[in-house]
């Protein structure tokens, strides 16, 4: 079978070829469409940045819905303030609303233009991510009877004092803890040394043999033991 087309002799094959081409074109463009209306955003890892609601500063859309996810490099937070904020105003914040969420948890609500005895309006005050991820939603319902102009707020990585632990928490360190920018390290006093769990303290206590067979309990060795038995003596983790 052979066909004419602007000159050139082609084959079956090529037609079948060319077709095909054209079925995966049309596919390709789809996807691009179908893609471009999904309403998540990941934001690319950067230490700052500015994210708005839809159409601002002008009247944000009825059902809509966005969704940002901040990541910034880890040993540091996100830290979130706004400064325009003007939504619907409902019960809890059930129609129109900001949603601000990191580590599993809901860190706001955020809804109208003041905060009142039930709802929350940011204000001046600032938001800060548990760990180094932070969720932003905005949610608008079907109907909205005044111009309500959305949101502008802007995001910066903050460093994460690792260090500073409450004090119902386990401390990161034996003995000294160090932060810096994105992290942190562990060192020890004069006389110890740092385990190979780059946190615990270990140091050596040399006790006469003659005191070792009175121990009445076998002792384990490891990084989670306060003592362990070495030649001679003990090797103790502080």
């Amino acid at each position: 079978m052979q066909i004419h087309d602007k000159g050139f002799l082609l084959q079956g094959s090529e037609q079948n070829r060319l077709r095909q081409e054209g079925i995966r074109m049309r596919l390709f463009i789809l996807l691009a469409v179908l893609y471009s209306g999904v309403r998540s955003n990941t934001v690319p890892q950067k230490m700052y940045g500015r994210i708005t609601s839809p159409n601002f500063p002008k009247v944000y859309p009825n059902h809509k819905e966005k969704i940002w996810n901040i990541t910034v490099p880890k040993g540091y937070s996100v830290r979130i303030y706004f400064t325009h904020f003007n939504l619907e105003l409902s019960y809890l914040c059930e129609y129109d609303y900001v949603k601000l969420s990191s580590g599993g948890k809901t860190l706001a609500m955020l809804c109208g233009q003041d905060s009142t005895d039930t709802e929350e309006a940011p204000g001046n005050r600032t938001y800060i991510s548990v760990d180094n991820h932070l969720v932003v939603v905005f949610r608008s319902d079907y109907s909205n009877e005044k111009p309500f102009t959305g949101f502008e707020a802007f995001y910066a990585a903050e460093d994460i004092d690792e260090c500073k632990q409450p004090l119902d928490t386990k401390s990161l360190c034996s003995h000294h803890c160090h932060n810096y920018m994105g992290g942190y390290y562990c060192s020890c006093r004069v006389g110890y040394k740092l385990h190979e769990n780059k946190r615990t303290c270990t140091g050596e206590l040399f006790l006469d043999e003659e005191i070792l067979p009175y121990l009445q309990h076998p002792l384990k060795s490891g990084p989670d033991n306060n003592i362990k038995v070495k030649a001679v003596g003990f090797c103790f983790h502080f």
